[in-house]
């Protein structure tokens, strides 16, 4: 029997094969919810939930909110421009004044690798990572996870392209990780400049968009991070989209049902054309759905630590969703 027994989700490099397989089986069931009339249970009620956003963010601080919500915590909002960061206070002590109002669970958002970890290791509640620097950005990858299981119910054996900035994208080095422990053939795709020393150890490397993503099952397009970025790594935006930007021609080389992933925010003519991200291979909004459901798992299982009453609760809920019964009523809120 399986047991969830990490204290923060802090990123997805030592995870093994069983825990991932768990966080999105419990994510399954957390959909569930999403899809009736009455989207609220008492599963955090009581719970106290922070997020503290010291970067910009649309999609990932509204789906923990609404997450949140959905599972009747208490959810503050704060963000590093309207915290006392503003007037030189540490990071570290910003934190430490959180948690000493006993939040549960503080999701952090910071422009410094490894400030999650960081924090984790001097607070008391949990930490949930929403993407440190260029390190890692656990949850956008589980959702990323999720969404390519409802089309390709098996992830080992596909072959999934993450093309664009791998460079500074924590969201390629979350999906490398996870993809890699589940079975995947990873394929990295961009131009030298975007690639970074150790891709050759994380995947097939191809400069070539179009050999990139032939025979691809999946192909999950990033963004280009020019916030991130001190110097020129190509000559003009125009000339990187010239090359790298994902068109229907393009995409033609790949795998008769591919899918098309993009953690968002999307720039339409520069890694993706219009003609893709609404066409018939995009699972986009797909993803920013299921970005709820995993953030309701995520927070789930670090409050609640569960042990045998998980799976019951678990089988009940697919049970109910296959059944369509909204009116489940269990002791821990499914």
């Amino acid at each position: 029997m399986i047991r969830f027994a990490r204290r923060h989700m802090l990123g997805l490099e030592s995870y093994t094969r069983d825990e991932l397989s768990f966080v999105l089986e419990t994510a399954g069931a957390f959909k569930e919810i999403s899809e009736r009339n009455i989207k609220r249970v008492p599963t955090l009620r009581g719970k106290t939930v922070v997020s503290f956003f010291c970067e910009e963010s649309t999609r990932t601080r509204v789906s923990f909110e609404i997450a949140a919500k959905r599972m009747s915590a208490d959810f503050v909002s704060l963000t590093g421009a309207a915290s006392s960061a503003k007037k030189g206070e540490s990071l570290l002590d910003t934190t430490r004044n959180l948690d000493a109002m006993r939040p549960d669970i503080i999701i952090l958002r910071h422009s410094s690798s490894g400030a999650a970890e960081f924090l984790a290791q001097r607070v008391a509640c949990a930490i949930i990572n929403a993407g440190d620097g260029a390190h890692e950005h656990p949850t956008q990858a589980l959702v990323d996870l999720l969404t390519i299981t409802e089309h390709k119910p098996v992830i080992a054996g596909l072959t999934v392209a993450i093309v664009g900035d791998i460079l500074h994208s924590r969201v390629a080095r979350s999906n490398i990780f996870a993809l890699r422990t589940l079975g995947a053939h990873v394929r990295l795709v961009g131009p030298p400049t975007l690639l970074p020393p150790e891709a050759a150890q994380w995947g097939e490397v191809v400069h070539n968009l179009k050999e990139g993503v032939r025979d691809a099952d999946v192909v999950m397009m990033l963004r280009v991070q020019l916030e991130r970025q001190g110097r020129n790594y190509f000559p003009t935006i125009e000339e990187y989209a010239r090359y790298f930007c994902l068109n229907e021609e393009k995409l033609g080389a790949a795998k008769p049902d591919v899918i098309v992933l993009h953690p968002g925010p999307l720039n339409r003519g520069v890694e993706i054309a219009s003609d893709v991200a609404d066409g018939p291979y995009s699972v986009i909004m797909g993803q920013v759905t299921n970005g709820i459901a995993v953030r309701m798992a995520t927070m789930y299982l670090l409050v609640n630590r569960p042990s045998a009453e998980l799976e019951e609760e678990l089988a009940e809920a697919r049970r109910a969703a296959v059944n369509g019964d909204e009116t489940i009523a269990t002791g821990r809120g499914f």
